[in-house]
């Protein structure tokens, strides 16, 4: 019998059925020798298999026939599909070997200025990512190396080595860090980030929680995602960092560490995750193609050289300290203004050029600016050091327009 007591869901007769049927008397003129002959169930089966494959190869022939005829009507193909490697995980296992040796461990050594001593260390992960002049350079998050008094990393295979800091960048949370080369082998390849396709798969290899040399693997759930942050941890988010989206599992100690791609090459740097109740599966990583051009930067600067304006402010329609109804009213605005930058305070370049306090920032040279993080993203991404700035604004209800000479932002 079947899941339920009815013979429609069984594969099998019941011996009622059996026997029912053989105390049926047969219809007159029928014989028990003409019973005899009677095919059996296997022979049917047979029979119907042929007849079956018959019909299918018939119908098979007039489809495409037809398909032959109509070129309209095509079957679907999928493209750029490359044949199976026969294992699928080993692919992950050539990677992750690949990358391993020059993924280290970053132990951040922090000074109690009460006590004078080294007594708080912080961990994090680095990627070897070149050699030159007889050392190897690492690349990390600036937030893996903040606050260090000194510096070490833990290779692959336990050996640990001073770290000196060459650049950083709170901007970009990225650093470079040297160690002597002597007996470093392995360097990683970066790939190219802009390739990237939503759902390939990734492996994210670091120092989570102190363990050193953990491999996680998943896939990019987003290839390029804006998630704000606040540079200052005041809780204002006054910038957007740009980063690759992965439900790879990054942990506390990931931070610097690789995402690679199934080739092993290195594309993007393991920099935060979202971490709440009931949350799971959002880690982000910075693209390669931004992390190669920061370290490169950095390397040879020791810093990001940036334009600076020298203007404190704030959004107007600032979602988490939005304006009251007398604040409005005293920027005197036309009603058609509804966006822009409200001027806190000025110093440097944007002083001298004859800002105030409580303009309205509206436009960077006829471009919008609607927010605190979208005029840092023009000065930063847009500008160079030295170039002539227009800055279209609003004073006491009037559009004035005025021209600043961008200078190179200050040590912070």
């Amino acid at each position: 019998m079947g899941l339920f007591d009815d013979d429609f869901y069984s594969t099998k007769v019941s011996r009622r059925r059996e026997q029912k049927a053989s105390k049926q008397p047969m219809p007159r003129g029928w014989s028990a020798r003409s019973k005899s002959r009677n095919l059996s169930t296997l022979q049917i089966s047979a029979i119907s298999s042929i007849i079956s494959a018959v019909v299918a190869v018939l119908l098979f022939s007039l489809v495409t026939g037809q398909l032959t005829h109509d070129k309209s009507v095509l079957p679907a193909v999928i493209q750029n599909v490359k044949p199976s490697s026969g294992d699928p995980y080993d692919r992950i296992v050539q990677a992750a070997a690949a990358v391993r040796p020059a993924v280290v461990s970053i132990i951040n050594h922090k000074e109690d200025t009460a006590k004078s001593q080294l007594d708080e260390s912080a961990l994090g992960s680095g990627v070897i990512y070149k050699k030159a002049n007889g050392k190897a350079y690492i690349i990390t998050n600036n937030h893996v190396i903040s606050g260090a008094s000194k510096l070490e990393i833990v290779m692959v295979d336990g050996e640990t080595r001073k770290a000196d800091l060459i650049g950083a960048d709170k901007v970009s949370d990225l650093a470079v860090l040297t160690v002597n080369a002597d007996g470093i082998n392995t360097v990683a390849k970066m790939g190219d980030s802009s390739k990237l396709q939503l759902g390939e798969t990734v492996i994210a290899i670091g120092n989570p929680l102190g363990l050193g040399d953990t491999l996680t693997s998943g896939i990019v759930s987003y290839t390029n995602r804006t998630i704000p942050v606040s540079l200052n941890q005041d809780g204002v988010y006054d910038w957007e960092q740009e980063v690759i989206q992965t439900d790879a599992a990054i942990n506390e100690g990931n931070s610097g560490g690789a995402l690679v791609d199934l080739n092993g090459r290195v594309i993007g740097i393991n920099t935060m995750k979202i971490s709440d109740t009931g949350v799971e599966g959002l880690g982000f990583a910075i693209p390669a193609n931004h992390v190669e051009k920061i370290a490169e930067e950095l390397a040879a600067n020791g810093k990001i050289v940036r334009s600076y304006l020298g203007v404190y402010s704030m959004d107007l329609n600032n979602p988490y300290v939005p304006l009251d109804e007398n604040q409005r009213k005293s920027l005197n605005l036309p009603s058609s203004v509804t966006e822009g930058v409200v001027v806190l305070d000025v110093v440097g370049p944007a002083k001298e050029a004859g800002l105030k306090l409580n303009d309205v920032i509206t436009k960077f040279n006829g471009q919008t600016i609607d927010s605190t993080i979208s005029l840092r993203k023009y000065l930063y991404d847009d500008t160079k050091v030295g170039d002539s700035l227009v800055i279209t604004f609003y004073r006491d209800g009037v559009e004035k327009e005025i021209t600043v000479k961008l200078e190179q932002k200050p040590e912070e």
